[in-house]
């Protein structure tokens, strides 16, 4: 089972974001909370929060309320793509203009179980 979270229209550029991101791809979730814990850069804090964002809902994905911990999850997939630009003036020398960008970025990570969960085990219905 595999749980998504999505953080929409951060205000970075996807590649300062992608830089990150590459570091986590494939790991186990502890790893990867720890690997963006210890990172000194405004992207981690902003990944680590959508991380523990899919972690919570691969855990209310199901009726059943499964541990995060007890199925060894991992970073399936994780990935930044480019979002809106706001495009701003400031003033330049002899009454010119120039352009700024602002750039954002959209992103998304995929967290799978490594350990297959048995649907029928948990079921608690009596006789």
């Amino acid at each position: 089972m595999e749980a998504v979270a999505k953080l929409r229209n951060c205000g970075l550029s996807a590649r300062k974001m992608r830089l990150v991101i590459d570091n986590i791809r494939g790991k186990s979730v502890e790893e990867a909370l720890n690997i963006l814990k210890f990172t000194k850069n405004e992207a981690a804090s902003w990944a680590e929060k959508t991380l523990l964002s899919a972690i919570s809902n691969w855990e209310n994905k199901s009726d059943l309320a499964y541990s995060a911990d007890d199925y060894d999850l991992f970073v399936k997939s994780c990935y930044s793509n480019e979002g809106t630009d706001l495009k701003r003036f400031r003033p330049a020398p002899h009454g010119r203009a120039h352009r700024i960008r602002k750039k954002s970025n959209h992103l998304t990570i995929i967290v799978e179980n490594k350990i297959a969960i048995d649907e029928g085990e948990d079921s608690n219905t009596e006789d």
